[in-house]
């Protein structure tokens, strides 16, 4: 189900979307070596992350609404560990849902 980019920060992203969300599939993807040198890098590598989520929580659910979600799980990570985060979020059934 989960296929996370290995470091602690993208472990950890991995196991609070896992415990809030209990996706069906999951990819933690580490985008931080395209910013190196930028705005935000921080010198860990792991600072900038896509994540692509399928789950049944969004069934019914806004885009904005996901993205809450998502951001509400990872709550204090999003306040200072990650910089940047891209969120592709979707219910099962929906279009490109499981193609993470």
């Amino acid at each position: 189900m989960t296929d996370a980019t290995t470091g602690p920060v993208a472990a950890e992203i991995a196991a609070r979307l896992t415990a809030a969300l209990a996706p069906q599939s999951l990819q933690v993807i580490n985008d931080s070596a395209h910013h190196a040198g930028h705005m935000g890098d921080d010198g860990s590598g792991e600072s900038h992350f896509t994540v692509v989520i399928e789950s049944a929580a969004f069934a019914g659910q806004s885009r904005l609404a996901r993205q809450r979600l998502v951001n509400q799980a990872l709550g204090d990570l999003m306040a200072g560990t990650v910089h940047a985060l891209a969120i592709r979020a979707r219910a099962p059934g929906e279009p490109g849902a499981g193609a993470a």
